[in-house]
């Protein structure tokens, strides 16, 4: 299944770059980018959006990235999930702001991780190579 509709692609991609906008003009003005406030439609499309670019960058099944609530990909190659259990071996979950801020640049995923904002687990735990995604 993919992490976003064909028709809603373009949506999805001027979702994100209004909140890359937002999140880097408050940056420029030295406030904290803990949330951009953005309409819950639009952030669930940058948050699907973006997911729908680490899937391109990095295809595959091994690597589950959950961004709940609104989605998760599997990414990478290697070991994938047995019939019995449909989740990968390795797992990251990340809410949608952290997500956000690592998929932009705004901040670095080993800040998130040492902040403890990444939860990962599995040999695959460090998507740093990845990102950022624009």
């Amino acid at each position: 299944m993919s992490v976003i509709r064909e028709q809603d692609i373009e949506t999805g991609r001027l979702a994100l770059e209004q909140w890359n906008n937002l999140a880097l003009a408050n940056k420029a003005a030295g406030n904290t980018i803990d949330h951009i406030d953005l309409p819950r439609r639009d952030y669930a499309m940058a948050v699907r959006y973006s997911l729908y670019l680490l899937s391109l960058r990095a295809p595959g099944g091994a690597v589950e990235v959950r961004v709940a609530p609104w989605s998760a990909v599997k990414i990478l190659d290697g070991p994938s999930s047995d019939p019995h259990n449909l989740t990968p071996p390795d797992t990251i979950e990340l809410d949608p702001d952290v997500w956000l801020r690592v998929a932009c640049g705004i901040t670095s995923w080993e800040f998130e991780r040492q902040a403890g904002r990444i939860t990962a687990i599995g040999e695959r735990d460090d998507l740093s190579r990845l990102l950022p995604l624009l």
